[in-house]
C-alpha cells in the first residue's frame, strides 16, 4: 500500500473503500464454507452417524412367530393403505402404472397372497427413499416409518411361514476349485489336479458354487475317474527311488560365451590402427571403458577387472546348454564372475538344461545371490521361471516361484536361496523332448529363467546356480506314506488293504462307512489283484473308484421326511453334513481329521464347540483360499483377470496388473483377520498395498513386492473397495472410463441391487453424429438417458456410476479430461446428489448402511449354502444382519452369525 504505483491508494477512497469490503466479503465467504466443510462429520465419523438411523442396530429381536399366524389387515386398513393411496396410487394405480407396478390392487396379505414379490419391490423402493420421487408425490418421515415397519414386520413373519413349509436342496457337485483343493489336502500335494477340468460358469449372484449351475454328465464321471488315477499315480510310487541328475554351473562359465566377443573387438581395432600407436591406445581406451558400463538387461561382471558384458542367448544350436551330472558338484569357495539382474527392465538370465530334464518329481533349484549395495534400500526381489524355445513359433515361459523371494544377503555375503517345484505341474512341457536331438531345429532343451521383480531400483548379484531333479527327501514320499501308512498290517494284503481303503474313504466321504460299502471297495480289490503288478497299483485302483463316487463328487445333505401326515419341514443337518458345509465355506475343501472326529462323536453340534472350530479354520493358512474364492467371485474379478489393455500403456504393465488383482484379496483378509467393520469395504484409513501399486496410487514410503496396510491421510479418494485400481480398471472401457458399467457393479456386487434388464431395440449413441462426438462421456450419457426407451433404466443407473468420473480407465485420479474439469456430479433418482467419490461414500455411509450390510450378508450366506437366497430366507438374513449391526459389523462376527444360524445349519 506504501507504493505511489499501486491502484488503490489511501488517498482514493472511492478505489480502496470497495476494494476492502471486497475483500472482507470473500474472507468471510471463505470462513463460512470452510467452516460449513470443517463442520462435515469425516468419513470415519460417517459410520458412527449412520449406524443411528439403521432399523436394525437397536432392533429388539423379533419373537418366532406363533404355529399359525395371521397377516396384520387392520392396520393396513387403518394406516397404511391409506397412505400409500395419497402417496402412491397417482402414479401407480388405476389411471397410471409406471414400472408396470400398480399398488391399489396389491393383495396386502403377504402370509399367503401372491403379490409377496411386489411387495417386496415396494419395500425397496420405500426404505431406500426412491420413492415417491420429490416432485411426484409427498411422503413423511413418518408416513415413510409406519410404512417400512409394517412391510417389514409382514415381510419377517411371510418368510418364517415360507421357511416351516420345507428345506432348500444343496445337493451339488463341488466347483472346480473346491475338487481341486479336496484332491490337495486329501493327498497331501500342492499341485493343479483341475488343470483340465472346464471353467464354472457364474449364477445370477455371481457365485460359481450354486446348486443350479453345479450338475454332471456321465462324461464327466469318466473324466473325474481319469483324473483320480493320474493323481493317485503321481501321488504314489514304485520301485527303487529314481537317480538324481545335477547341473552345477557358475556365472563364470555362462560368461565365457560373452568374453570372446570383446576379444574380437579389441583385436580388430588392434589390427586396424596397428599403423598409429597413439590413436590405437585411444581407442583401446574407448573400448576399456565400454566394457565396464552397466547394462540395461542382464549382463556379467568381472569383480577383479570392472570388465561387464550383457548375456545374450539362442536356442539354435544348443551351444548356451550344460549337460548333468550324476554327482552334485560344490558350491565353489570364492568367485570373480557374477550376473547382476538390473530391477524392472525385463531381465534375461538363461540357464539352458538340455533334453534330460525328467518329467516328473521336484525340481529343486539353489541360487547364491546377494545385492549390488549395502544401503538401507529395499531388498530386492527375484522370481524363478521354466521354459523354452524349440524354433522361431515354438516357444512356453511359466513361472514356477509362486511368492516372490527377498534378496537380502549383503554384496559381500552371499547367501544360498532354493526354489522348489514339481515339474509334473509344468505345462506345457517342450514336446520335442524326446524327438529331437540337441543342437538341431527344433530345439529339445529347455531352460530355467532368473528374474528381478522388483519394482524399484535394486540390483540382484547371482555367482552359481545349482539344480537337481527329480529330488525326493524322503523315499518313498510323504504322499505315498499319507496313503500307505504303516501298519502292522502291512505283510498281511487284504488287512492292509481294507485298513487303507476304510481310513481313505472316511476322509474322501466325509462320513462314517457302513459295513456293507467297505465290503463292496474290498470286493473290488479282490477281483483286481490278480491283474495288477503290485498290492499299491491295486488298492489305487480302488482309491480312484472312491474319488469318482458321487460320496466324493457331490456335497449332499439327507433328504427332509416328507409324509402327508408330516408336512415337510427344515432339517437340521447331520454332524458330518455341517461339517463339510463349514470346510467347504471356510477351507473351499474337505473336513480335516479334528472336524472328522468332532462330528464322528457329536461334538460338533456344541455351539461353544463350533464357535471354537470357526476360530481355529478361520486362523489356518487355508482360509485364504475362503478370502480370495468368495472375493473374487463377490466383486466379479474375472473381468479383472480378462483385462487386455494393449502392451506399452503408459503406467500399466504386468507386475501393476497382479497388485491390482490382489489387492481387494487383501484387504478382505486384512478385515477379516482383524474383525474390522464391513463398512471399511465403503471407505477406511487405510489400504493395503506393495510397492507398484503405491507408486499408482501416489503413496509415498512403500517398498517392497509384499502387501502391507499403509496409512491414509482422511482423503476420501483412497480407501475402500469403490476406489481400487484394478476394480475401477476392470469396470471401464479403454481407454475411457465407463460410468455404466462402474454404475451396474456397484449396484449388483456391493448393494445387492441390480438394475433392471434393459429393454429391447435400445437406441445406440451415435459417434458418428458430430454434435455426439465433441460431447463428453457424461453428456452423451444424458442425451443417451433422454431417449423414452432408456431413461427407466438409466436414471437408476447413471449417478452412481457418474460419481466415479473422477477415476480413469486405470483408476488414477484426474481432475480434467481433454482439458475440461472432470464433472462427477449427478443426482439420483430421489433427488439426492451425488458429488463425486466423497459424495458417493457420504451418501453410502450415511444413508445406505443397511442395505449394504444385508448385502454382505446376503453374498456370504448365498456362498456359504451354496444355492440361491429365496423369500423364504428372508427372515434368516435380515435377523443375521440385526445380530451383526447390534455387533458393530465385523467381518469375523459376520461370518460366526452365519455359521451359528438355524439358516446354516439346516437344510
Amino acid at each position: 500500500m506504501n507504493d505511489v504505483n499501486t491502484r488503490y491508494s489511501l488517498r482514493d477512497n472511492k478505489g480502496f473503500l470497495p476494494l476492502i469490503a471486497w475483500i472482507l466479503l470473500t474472507m468471510c465467504s471463505a470462513a463460512l464454507h470452510t467452516s460449513a466443510a470443517d463442520e462435515r462429520p469425516s468419513l470415519e465419523e460417517l459410520k458412527a452417524v449412520g449406524a443411528q438411523k439403521s432399523r436394525f442396530k437397536n432392533a429388539q429381536p423379533s419373537a418366532e412367530p406363533p404355529a399359525h399366524p395371521e397377516p396384520d389387515l387392520a392396520e393396513f386398513r387403518e394406516t397404511i393403505g391409506p397412505i400409500l393411496k395419497q402417496a402412491c396410487v397417482d402414479c401407480h394405480g388405476p389411471d397410471a402404472q409406471e414400472g408396470n407396478v400398480r399398488i391399489d390392487t396389491l393383495d396386502p396379505d403377504l402370509l399367503s397372497g401372491e403379490d409377496v414379490d411386489w411387495w417386496t419391490e415396494v419395500f425397496a423402493a420405500i426404505s431406500k427413499g426412491e420413492m415417491p420421487p420429490p416432485d411426484e408425490g409427498e411422503l413423511t418421515d413418518e408416513d415413510r416409518e409406519k410404512v417400512v415397519n409394517w412391510l417389514a414386520n409382514e415381510m419377517q413373519v411371510a418368510s418364517t411361514v415360507r421357511r416351516r413349509s420345507g428345506g432348500h436342496s444343496a445337493f451339488r457337485r463341488m466347483t472346480r476349485y473346491e475338487y481341486n483343493y479336496a484332491l490337495q489336502d486329501l493327498l497331501g500335494l500342492p499341485w493343479d489336479f483341475a488343470k483340465d477340468l472346464p471353467p464354472e460358469s457364474h449364477s445370477e449372484d455371481g457365485f460359481q458354487n450354486s446348486s443350479e449351475l453345479l450338475h454332471m454328465s456321465v462324461s464327466q464321471f469318466e473324466t473325474y475317474h481319469r483324473i483320480a488315477r493320474t493323481a493317485l499315480a503321481r501321488a504314489t510310487v514304485r520301485g527303487q527311488r529314481p537317480a538324481v541328475r545335477h547341473w552345477g554351473v557358475s556365472m563364470k562359465d555362462v560368461a565365457n560365451f560373452e568374453w570372446p566377443k570383446q576379444a574380437k573387438e579389441i583385436e580388430k581395432v588392434t589390427k586396424q590402427f596397428k599403423d598409429d600407436p597413439a590413436k590405437q591406445q585411444e581407442e583401446l581406451d574407448k573400448l576399456d571403458a565400454k566394457f565396464k558400463q552397466s547394462h540395461r538387461g542382464a549382463y556379467f561382471r568381472e569383480l577383479s577387472t570392472g570388465r561387464t558384458a550383457a548375456a545374450t542367448w539362442q536356442y539354435y544350436g544348443a551351444k548356451y546348454a550344460f549337460a548333468p551330472t550324476d554327482s552334485p558338484a560344490e558350491f565353489p569357495d570364492s568367485f570373480d564372475t557374477v550376473a547382476v539382474l538390473p530391477a524392472n527392465r525385463g531381465t534375461k538370465l538363461i540357464v539352458e538344461l538340455g533334453n534330460q530334464v525328467p518329467d516328473e518329481g521336484t525340481m529343486r533349484v539353489r541360487v547364491r545371490a546377494s545385492r549390488t549395495t549395502s544401503d538401507d534400500s529395499p531388498a530386492p526381489s527375484m522370481q524363478m521361471l521354466f521354459g523354452w524355445q524349440a524354433s522361431n513359433e515354438g516357444r512356453a515361459l511359466i513361472r514356477v516361484s509362486e511368492q516372490d523371494t527377498l534378496i537380502t544377503a549383503g554384496p559381500d555375503q552371499p547367501e544360498i536361496y532354493q526354489w522348489d517345484f514339481p515339474l509334473g505341474e509344468i505345462y506345457p512341457r517342450n514336446s520335442v523332448r524326446k524327438t529331437s536331438p540337441m543342437g538341431v531345429t527344433p530345439s529339445p532343451s529347455e531352460y530355467i529363467r532368473l528374474a528381478n521383480s522388483t519394482a524399484s531400483p535394486g540390483d540382484i548379484q547371482v555367482d552359481y546356480v545349482e539344480i537337481s531333479a527329480p529330488v525326493y527327501d524322503q523315499w518313498p514320499p510323504a504322499s505315498h506314506k499319507k496313503i500307505f501308512f504303516d501298519s502292522k498290517n502291512a505283510d498281511d494284503e487284504p488287512a492292509y488293504a481294507r485298513e487303507i481303503i476304510a481310513a481313505f474313504m472316511h476322509r474322501a466321504w466325509r462320513r462314517t462307512i457302513r459295513e456293507d460299502e467297505l465290503d463292496r471297495k474290498l470286493k473290488l480289490f479282490e477281483t483286481l489283484r490278480p491283474q495288477c503288478n503290485s498290492f499299491e497299483e491295486a488298492v489305487t485302483e480302488v482309491l480312484a473308484t472312491i474319488l469318482s463316487s458321487p460320496h466324493f463328487l457331490y456335497i449332499a445333505q439327507n433328504q427332509a421326511d416328507e409324509t402327508p401326515e408330516t408336512p415337510p419341514e427344515r432339517q437340521p443337518l447331520s454332524p458330518h453334513e455341517l461339517a463339510t458345509r463349514l470346510s467347504m465355506f471356510l477351507w473351499c475343501s474337505l473336513p480335516d481329521e479334528e472336524l472328522l472326529k468332532l462330528a464322528d462323536s457329536g461334538q460338533l453340534a456344541d455351539s461353544q464347540t463350533l464357535t471354537e472350530q470357526v476360530q481355529r479354520m478361520l486362523a489356518d493358512p487355508r482360509s485364504e483360499r475362503f478370502a480370495k474364492q468368495f472375493v473374487h467371485q463377490w466383486l466379479d474379478l474375472q473381468l479383472l483377470d480378462f483385462l487386455n489393455i494393449k502392451q506399452n500403456v503408459r503406467g500399466f504393465d504386468p507386475l501393476l496388473k497382479e497388485a491390482m488383482q490382489h489387492e481387494p484379496i487383501a484387504l478382505f483378509h486384512e478385515v477379516l483377520d482383524e474383525n474390522e467393520s464391513v463398512l471399511n469395504f465403503i471407505h477406511t484409513d487405510f489400504a493395503m498395498a506393495n510397492e507398484r501399486l503405491a507408486r499408482h496410487y501416489g503413496l509415498k514410503g512403500v517398498r517392497g513386492n509384499h502387501f502391507r496396510r499403509v496409512a491414509l491421510d482422511g482423503d476420501f479418494k483412497l480407501g475402500g473397495i469403490l476406489t481400487q485400481a484394478g476394480l475401477l480398471a476392470m469396470n471401464s472401457d479403454w481407454p475411457d472410463s465407463h460410468p455404466l458399467k462402474r454404475g451396474v457393479w456397484l449396484l449388483e456386487s456391493i448393494l445387492n441391487d441390480p438394475p433392471p434388464p434393459p429393454p429391447p431395440a435400445v437406441p445406440q449413441i451415435d459417434l458418428a453424429d458430430p454434435e455426439i462426438a465433441k460431447m463428453t462421456l457424461k453428456e452423451r450419457i444424458e442425451d443417451h438417458r433422454n431417449h423414452a426407451a432408456c431413461m427407466s433404466c438409466h436414471v437408476k443407473i447413471d449417478p452412481w456410476g457418474i460419481a466415479f468420473e473422477n477415476y480413469d480407465a486405470l483408476g488414477r485420479w484426474r481432475n480434467e479430461i481433454d482439458g475440461k474439469p472432470v464433472s462427477a456430479s449427478s443426482e439420483l433418482f430421489n433427488r439426492e446428489t451425488l458429488d463425486g467419490m466423497e459424495g458417493l461414500k457420504r451418501f453410502l455411509l450415511e444413508n445406505r448402511q443397511d442395505q449394504f450390510v444385508g448385502a454382505m450378508v446376503h453374498k456370504l450366506t448365498t456362498y456359504a449354502l451354496g444355492r440361491p437366497l429365496t423369500f423364504a430366507d428372508r427372515a434368516d438374513v435380515d435377523t443375521i444382519t440385526a445380530e451383526v449391526r447390534s455387533r458393530d459389523d465385523g467381518l469375523a462376527t459376520m461370518i460366526q452369525t452365519i455359521i451359528a444360524s438355524e439358516l446354516f445349519q439346516t437344510q
